[in-house]
């Protein structure tokens, strides 16, 4: 949470993070993208891949749905107010409801509106290791999408291909970022083959850096809250009860001019 004024605040988004909100924005995007392309490919080996993607994203968006629903304290603010409704549709599998997604990325605007560029970099920096992961899932679909259609551009046409429908492409990006390397699909192409090294490193890439958020979440000790920040809560507190003890005093004052001016 971005946190102001030693007060944390949760804006009329019902954000987690800021690195999950602006990951979500980056998944809208991209399915509006994919839709996008859909229409120019038209009916191709390709668009095969791009309908597979659809419903992967169509996972996060329900799921993301779901949590909000259930932790927002209000369910109705949340479906009308807060756009809930745009994140119901934008979950159904039908590509006439992919453009309620844009209503995720008013949300990412009014959340740069409202806490500040600068706060919300702040709040990455701070959640730098869950942004990670995030990015993480984004990189992973990106090169699962465009890994895969890369090679079905490339490797049809060689007459030796042995990755030549969408199947045989996303199993092979599967199990190459996995760094399993099956055997069973490979690339024969001289492109295809700078193409699956490509995506070999970045499996490397992947999984290292999976392995190392993993490593930090399960052994890393529970952070301590610093002095600072226990004494900027400390402040707000006295602060609090300095201003309730003024309306106090106030509140005594005026009873006591009313009683004066009684007994007058």
């Amino acid at each position: 949470m971005v946190r102001e004024k030693g007060k944390t605040r949760s804006n009329s988004t019902a954000m987690f993070s800021a690195g999950y909100e602006i990951f979500l924005a980056l998944l809208s995007l991209l399915s509006i993208f994919n839709l996008i392309l859909l229409i120019i490919i038209g009916e191709s080996i390709l668009s095969a891949i791009l309908i597979l993607t659809n419903f992967v994203l169509l996972f996060f968006f329900g799921m993301d749905f779901v949590i909000r629903l259930i932790k927002s304290p209000s369910k109705s603010e949340y479906l009308l107010r807060q756009y809930g409704w745009a994140d119901l549709l934008s979950c159904l599998p039908f590509s006439q409801t992919n453009i309620f997604r844009l209503f995720r990325l008013i949300k990412v605007y009014r959340l740069l509106k409202e806490f500040g560029v600068r706060k919300i970099l702040d709040a990455i920096v701070k959640d730098r290791a869950d942004t990670a992961l995030f990015i993480l899932i984004f990189v992973t679909i990106l090169m699962l999408e465009f890994g895969s259609m890369g090679m079905l551009a490339i490797e049809p046409q060689s007459p030796d291909a042995n990755i030549t429908t969408a199947q045989d492409a996303l199993w092979y990006l599967v199990v190459t970022l996995s760094t399993v390397g099956y055997g069973d699909q490979y690339p024969v192409t001289t492109e295809g083959r700078l193409l699956g090294a490509f995506i070999i490193l970045t499996g490397v890439g992947i999984f290292g850096t999976l392995t190392g958020y993993l490593a930090n979440f399960f052994l890393s000790p529970k952070k301590k809250q610093k002095p600072q920040d226990e004494l900027s809560d400390i402040r707000s507190q006295l602060h609090a009860i300095k201003a309730l003890s003024a309306q106090q005093q106030d509140a005594i004052a005026t009873l006591e001019k009313s009683l004066n001016k009684g007994d007058d």
